[in-house]
């Protein structure tokens, strides 16, 4: 008996020491027996604006793993990972380039997709829930700030990670959605792919009318475009999908 291939392939780069989108992407994705997530790793082990942090992010060992990942004919590579909200989004329009010249696979980012989602909801006063020190905080609500957003609320943990981020409880997660839910902004952001966020969009939704856009999610949401799938199959993981 010939097993069948999944018609939809999607490929993601993943830092090593995340242990929650995997798991996630595959719960988004079991519905839909004829698309699959494929993943390839490069090392992370901390989040920091250390020197030897910031030098994960080189885009070398990216595609490196690009490059294997194009060996399982997936029809998008997808970085997801939140590296660009610190570093500056020109440098996952970079990556993309070169993910798409070295592999010949169309490429997209976790990050790009949450900025194309939050013009799709035109959302201008947004708030940030993330794991992450203060240093690397400031210069994510920066970066947002000289991209024209107003910063309606934020919430960090001050952990510099990454195989920690893991650690923490939806229960946690969605207390700090609630509070930066209260100041009312347009929409709010769980920003980092190692949180354990996507199941709590729709909770969060439901009880405040803000629409949540969580970073595991809005990769799965550009990978399924790119690849040439219809990201609305998607049900139940928040109104991102919808749109």
């Amino acid at each position: 008996m010939t097993a069948e291939l999944a018609s939809t392939r999607l490929g993601m780069l993943t830092p090593s020491s995340n242990t929650v989108l995997e798991p996630l992407t595959a719960a988004m994705l079991s519905g839909l027996p004829d698309a699959s997530a494929h993943f390839a790793r490069f090392q992370v082990l901390k989040i920091s604006m250390e020197d030897d942090a910031l030098g994960q992010f080189r885009n070398e060992p990216m595609l490196a793993a690009a490059e294997l990942l194009a060996d399982a004919r997936v029809q998008s590579i997808c970085w997801n990972g939140t590296s660009s909200g610190w570093l500056g989004f020109d440098t996952d329009h970079k990556l993309i380039t070169e993910i798409e010249t070295r592999t010949g696979v169309k490429a997209c980012s976790s990050i790009l997709a949450m900025n194309e989602l939050l013009a799709k909801f035109a959302a201008k006063r947004i708030a940030f829930v993330t794991p992450y020190l203060p240093e690397i905080q400031d210069r994510i609500l920066a970066n947002y700030r000289s991209a024209g957003f107003e910063v309606a609320a934020e919430r960090h943990l001050g952990d510099q990670g990454n195989f920690s981020f893991a650690t923490y409880s939806e229960a946690e997660i969605l207390d700090l959605c609630r509070a930066v839910a209260a100041d009312k902004p347009d929409a709010i952001t769980i920003y980092c792919t190692n949180f354990r966020g996507a199941r709590l969009a729709p909770i969060i939704e439901a009880e405040t009318g803000i629409p949540v856009l969580d970073s595991v999610s809005t990769a799965l949401w550009k990978s399924m475009q790119v690849a040439g799938d219809d990201p609305r199959r998607i049900q139940g993981w928040g109104r991102l999908f919808d749109v």
